[in-house]
């Protein structure tokens, strides 16, 4: 796998057409028919025991931000227990994230998966598309024509004492405060790809956040909120690895002690190391995949940590 930093862009490959009367209402899984839901906030309860199954970290405050942001489906059975969900989030009117796909692992072989990845499909037609795909995912979503294009690493641990990165000369690391905003949402977009306004809407009040400032001018951002087991540092963009590990020091420090996390698409040694050095260890990886091109930016001011894996 390599990253999209180092390797030529693959060829883009058409995004399915799925034909609305391809989608049953209903699946024979195993021995009972399934049939789909509208998820919504009266299905938290259902989604996080479907989180539970497969070891997801999620607390019910996160769960309630992912029903905020996205449309989906939850699976039930004939009685109502759930067996799977999806979910897409729009990021303006052409580009959308797939994420919050969960099977119960009993069900993972038995189509459930497919049978919900295609009603996202028909519900997101027309829009570029980005998930996080986990290994038990990765064939699921190959074969409906999803392109992988690097690795996302998920650096996690409980925060030790570390040397901070020295100042930069003429540049600037503060608090956040209101009026970055409008820059802030300007260097995002530009990083992501697409306007992410609702998101940013919802993490905004519920974030601590810092600002590189270089000549007076915001260059780059980064927010930690409470996340899972502890906290997560994201979304944080940055111009280049000085500046990515110069924002998180200051976030990543006040969590001394305490369980937190940053999901990051940059495998450089530098902010890697960084990260280890401060507690925050390899823990897993996900291949982000596409299908359009890859709208995220590759140079200038770039993604270094993600919101979250269902939000990029």
């Amino acid at each position: 796998m390599t990253t999209d930093d180092s390797a030529p862009e693959t060829p883009d490959a058409p995004a399915p057409s799925p034909d609305d009367r391809d989608i049953s209402p209903r699946l024979r899984i195993d021995a009972y028919d399934a049939s789909t839901q509208p998820l919504g906030p009266a299905q938290r309860r259902s989604l996080h025991e479907l989180t539970v199954s497969v070891l997801w970290p999620h607390r019910d405050h996160d769960l309630d931000l992912f029903l905020s942001l996205g449309h989906g489906y939850l699976a039930t059975d004939k009685i109502g227990r759930a067996l799977g969900s999806a979910m897409w989030f729009p990021m303006g009117d052409d580009f959308a994230m797939l994420g919050m796909m969960v099977t119960v692992p009993r069900l993972q072989s038995l189509g459930a998966g497919r049978w919900l990845l295609r009603n996202l499909l028909r519900d997101t037609q027309g829009r570029d598309l980005r998930l996080s795909a986990t290994r038990s995912g990765y064939r699921l979503y190959e074969a409906a024509g999803f392109l992988p294009v690097g690795v996302i690493r998920q650096q996690q641990g409980i925060v030790k004492p570390f040397a901070p990165p020295r100042d930069l000369p003429g540049m600037e690391i503060r608090p956040l405060v209101p009026e970055d905003e409008a820059a802030l949402r300007a260097l995002d977009a530009h990083a992501y790809g697409a306007p992410r306004t609702q998101v940013l809407d919802a993490l905004l009040p519920l974030s601590q956040g810092v600002v590189a400032v270089r000549d007076g001018i915001v260059c780059g951002y980064a927010l930690s909120r409470p996340f899972g087991r502890g906290i997560v540092i994201g979304p944080l963009v940055a111009e280049g690895d000085d500046m990515a590990l110069r924002l998180a020091a200051p976030l990543i420090a006040r969590n001394e002690g305490r369980f937190t996390r940053l999901d990051t698409p940059v495998i450089r040694p530098a902010f890697v190391d960084f990260l280890r050095q401060a507690g925050l260890v390899d823990f897993d990886t996900v291949t982000e995949m596409r299908i359009g091109p890859h709208r995220r930016a590759a140079e200038g001011t770039v993604i270094y940590g993600l919101a979250a894996h269902s939000l990029g």
